[in-house]
């Protein structure tokens, strides 16, 4: 259940039409979250890929149970990771843009941060519509309710729609329908690998609007393995929002790394709180 990077959808496009309609600069410039990149590497491993085999191809309905149980795992053991985020924000209609290179930094179960590496664009769009963004993406994690918006049974209803092949992966095509209305769920689909159940995409439109400013977000977001945890590589979004028009958000997640801890030996049943696992709005 993918995480980051959705809840930055709607915080983006929200952020940025209350700045448009008359909010103020963050008053002292960006949080603490955002700090010079100064990070060691003494601690943190590179993430070893391991040799893939042919594996058995898997029924829809085991995949989709497959899918299921590894979420689950993986919010337990996941203790600890860092990459190299890049987020691109675009106002077309303003011809306004910018691009953050940041060093994302997530500790089980409630810890989120970012340090500064580099920003290039236009300083609005880095301070009214990224750097909102990151501050919201934090917050959400510090409050750990992510299971409210994570994929599971809980939420959605599924319907297999048959497969489909995502950049040389044959996946299990399943429709995805929210059990209730509510900020962070979506309509659309995820796409299952046949043979490990492992996500690889998941694409939509929210089913609720975050704010009386946004009307429509649309998004698709691409997944991959490392070292036997799911986690996000690629977010593209679009969102229409009231005074601003159209904003257009790309977020790329590069050199994923574990720490050494990265594999707890206990956790609760019930924390689903890992970035990676959980999609909630984030528009732009």
């Amino acid at each position: 259940m993918p995480k980051f990077s959705m809840y930055m959808l709607a915080a983006v496009l929200c952020a940025t039409a209350t700045q448009i309609a008359g909010a103020q600069q963050l008053p002292g410039g960006p949080r603490h979250f955002l700090a010079p990149y100064a990070a060691s590497s003494a601690n943190v491993g590179d993430v070893d890929f391991p040799h893939t085999t042919q594996l058995p191809r898997m029924a829809p309905e085991l995949a989709l149970q497959v899918f299921s149980q590894r979420s689950v795992e993986q919010a337990q053991k996941l203790a600890a990771y860092t990459d190299t985020t890049i987020v691109q924000a675009e106002l077309p209609d303003t011809s306004q843009r910018g691009e953050y290179e940041l060093l994302r930094t997530y500790t089980a179960p409630k810890s989120l941060n970012f340090a500064t590496i580099k920003f290039t664009g236009d300083n609005f769009v880095k301070s009214n519509v990224i750097v909102r963004l990151l501050q919201q993406e934090v917050e959400r994690v510090e409050k750990g309710d992510a299971a409210k918006t994570a994929i599971t049974e809980q939420n959605y209803k599924f319907s297999y729609k048959g497969v489909e092949t995502v950049e040389g992966d044959l996946c299990h095509v399943f429709q995805l329908k929210p059990r209730r209305k509510a900020v962070g769920l979506f309509k659309g689909r995820i796409l299952l690998e046949v043979h490990t159940g492992s996500l690889r995409r998941a694409e939509g439109t929210f089913s609720k609007s975050p704010s009386f400013f946004v009307r429509k977000i649309e998004f698709v977001q691409d997944f991959a393995d490392f070292a036997g945890v799911t986690l996000p590589t690629h977010l593209r979004s679009t969102a229409k929002a009231r005074i601003i028009g159209r904003t257009i958000v790309n977020v790329f997640h590069r050199g994923y790394q574990l720490t050494a801890s990265a594999v707890k030996p206990t956790a609760a049943p019930n924390e689903t709180n890992s970035p990676a696992l959980i999609l909630s709005p984030q528009a732009q």
